[in-house]
Formats: C-alpha cells, sequence, structure tokens
C-alpha cells in the first residue's frame, strides 16, 4: 500500500458518533486520519441522514449511497442489513484501484465475495457476532412483528456469515468475538474499540446520585433500564437518573411511580458525559454478552464507580475495574456500598494502567492498519 490508501465501507453515517458502532467508526477513520493514512470512505445513508462536512474533513474522498430500506425484510434469503446495502455504484468504485478494504461489519459485506475483488485485500471489522446480537434482539423486543423480523434476520445472518471465509482477516471488536471467529474461520486478531476518550478523567470524591445511561430507543437498553427500575432502583433510597434519547412509554410509565427515580430524555453526548462523570455510581447492565459496550468504556473513562452484572463484562478484560453483581438484591447491596465510598486517585491510577494500554486509538489504529498491508498486493 505504497500510497497509504485504504478504503471504508460504513453501514451508516458514524457522525454524530452517537451510539456504539457509529463511535467505532468515526473514531478510528479520526485516528486513520492523524496517522497520514488517506481514507476513501464509502457510507450508507438511510432516516434521513445527510452528508457530513465532518467526516469529509477526515478522508480523501466520501462518497454517499442510499440504502434501500423500502425492501420487504421478509422477503429473501440474504439477511435484510446486508441487502439492502448492495450497491454497483459501490462496487465500481472499489474497482477503481487496487487499495484495501475495510468492511464495517458484516452488514457492509456484500461484496466481500465478487470474483473481481479476490486479489484485493479484505479485512472485516466484526462488531458483534451478529446472529447472536439479532436472537437477543428478539428476546428483548415487545412487539410481535419486530421480534418475528429480528428472529428471521438472526437465521439469515447465522447462514450468511460463511461469507467471512472470503475475508483476509477479521477484526474483532472484544476477545469474545475474537475468539468465536478465529475459531470458526481462523484468521481473526483482536482490535480493541476505537473511542472518544484520550485519558481518564474521573473525578475523585463523591457524587450525589446513581445513573444509568444508554439509547433508550434500542430494545435491549430499554429493556435494562425497565430491569433495574423496577427490580433494583426500588431496593435503594439514593437518587437515581436514567438518562438517553428515546424512552418508551412502558419505561416513562415505570418511572413516574418512584419519586427517587428521575428521567433525563433526549439530551446530547455532553449532557450525557458529564452527567456520567457526577455520578457517585455508573449502574450498567445488560443481557446479552456481544460486541463491546461503549457505555462502559466511557463510564470507566469518566466516570467514578461502575457496578455491572457478568454480561457486561465477560471476556473484556475490564472485570477488575468494576463491581459485579448479578440479581436485583446483589446489585442494589453492591450500589449502595459503592455510594457510601470515596472515589479516589489509586482507583483512577489503576484505570489508567488498564485503559490507556489496551484502548490506546493510536496503537490499535497501527495494529489494524498492518492487518490492512499484510497480504496487500502492490499498486
Amino acid at each position: 500500500m505504497t500510497k497509504k490508501r485504504i478504503h471504508i465501507i460504513s453501514f451508516d453515517l458514524p457522525y454524530p458518533p452517537d451510539y456504539g458502532g457509529a463511535t467505532d467508526i468515526y473514531h478510528k477513520i479520526r485516528s486513520f486520519h492523524e496517522l497520514g493514512i488517506e481514507i476513501i470512505l464509502h457510507v450508507f445513508l438511510y432516516k434521513g441522514k445527510i452528508p457530513s462536512p465532518e467526516l469529509e474533513a477526515l478522508t480523501y474522498k466520501t462518497h454517499y449511497y442510499y440504502r434501500r430500506s423500502w425492501v420487504n425484510p421478509f422477503w429473501g434469503r440474504n439477511p435484510y442489513v446486508v441487502s439492502t446495502r448492495n450497491s454497483q455504484v459501490l462496487l465500481r468504485n472499489l474497482l477503481m484501484d487496487n487499495n484495501p478494504i475495510l468492511f464495517e461489519g458484516l452488514h457492509s459485506t456484500s461484496h466481500l465475495n465478487r470474483p473481481e475483488l479476490r486479489n484485493r485485500n479484505m479485512v472485516v471489522r466484526a462488531h458483534n457476532i451478529e446472529h447472536n446480537y439479532y436472537k437477543s434482539l428478539g428476546d428483548a423486543e415487545r412487539l410481535w412483528i419486530k421480534r418475528a423480523f429480528y428472529y428471521l434476520e438472526a437465521k439469515r445472518l447465522k447462514h450468511y456469515e460463511t461469507v467471512l471465509e472470503k475475508a483476509s482477516a477479521i477484526a474483532g471488536i472484544s476477545p469474545m468475538e475474537t475468539k468465536y471467529f478465529h475459531q470458526t474461520y481462523g484468521k481473526a486478531s483482536y482490535i480493541p474499540a476505537f473511542h472518544s476518550n484520550v485519558d481518564v478523567v474521573s473525578l475523585a470524591g463523591t457524587g450525589d446520585y446513581i445513573l444509568y445511561h444508554g439509547n433508550l430507543s434500542i430494545p435491549e437498553n430499554d429493556r435494562a433500564a425497565l430491569y433495574l427500575v423496577e427490580k433494583v432502583f426500588p431496593l435503594l433510597k439514593e437518587p437515581c437518573i436514567i438518562a438517553g434519547n428515546n424512552p418508551s412509554n412502558a419505561l416513562q410509565k415505570s418511572i413516574s411511580k418512584y419519586p427517587h427515580i428521575s428521567l433525563k430524555a433526549n439530551l446530547t453526548a455532553e449532557n450525557i458525559f458529564e452527567l456520567m462523570r457526577n455520578a457517585q455510581v455508573n449502574a450498567i447492565i445488560t443481557f446479552q454478552s456481544t460486541g463491546i459496550k461503549l457505555k462502559l468504556l466511557n463510564s470507566l473513562y469518566r466516570g467514578r464507580h461502575v457496578v455491572a452484572n457478568s454480561e457486561m463484562v465477560k471476556e473484556t478484560q475490564l472485570e477488575s475495574l468494576c463491581t459485579i453483581a448479578d440479581n436485583p438484591i446483589d446489585l442494589a447491596n453492591k450500589i449502595r456500598h459503592c455510594y457510601s465510598l470515596a472515589f479516589n486517585q489509586e482507583d483512577i491510577n489503576n484505570r489508567k494502567k488498564t485503559l490507556l494500554h489496551t484502548f490506546n486509538n493510536k496503537e490499535n489504529a497501527l495494529a489494524l492498519i498492518a492487518l490492512l498491508q499484510a497480504t496487500s498486493p502492490s499498486n
């Protein structure tokens, strides 16, 4: 790769980086740019999103494609998330040079098995074990039609996943995913999640509330918030806050029953970060252990005590930095205990030792560039 130029195919517009997948992609692009890599970015637009000058400032060239979201999601053998991102214009743009290609997620791999690209170095960034993730979305979904779609999509994704055999390498986002892909396809490397944090900025001392935050429009996050509101936070007397975008009616109704629990909805990222930083305890749980939870990383970089369940920290290399509990009574007791403990400089230093080594954007960008260069043909 003599010109240090790569293609990145993004399944969504990664700016603003307001959820986990977008955060990983945007800060990867930013890290590549800072290292002098020229990026030819391919972005699929949908849900009313428009081209981003902020992204274009970081790239050599940016191409936009409209996702074919009008397609019947119950029709076809291939996953809906893949077939709606199948663009012939994208293929023509990829064939204009011989540079390596980074596919962001299984969603973006519609051209991975094209014979025209067989001599290209093609790395897939695995954001999840997608069939497990979509099954978990189905498990969390209350509307039967959406639940049926998620279960169907999980089956299609499991069948389609064998396309990864065509990839030169797979870049797993967590140790658990990397282990699965290495055992299944034999060519996976662990490249930790890219994120917005440069240093640990947690505040020493104490805060005066407990926080759960997340994008509440995602069924998994809605389910976790409801669990905390209905089963854990009622066992506490301390002020509790649920913060995030688009809370469900069921969640709002549940919160209204308890005077010590409040909802802060549709805040900016900076508002969320401030809440995170000033909380005494960040309580974060999940019912599916796919991927790496950016809310966990952000809480550790910015917040004080973190109380999490086992699924949240499973094989993340972050277990030692969290207090872990797995049932309502234990969660409430651990939260109450942490609420009474001042967060000190030793706690901050312990986090720095782990986070600044493993989750260093620059070092991880260099590792990913090495994968992209490994078998890249000459231009």
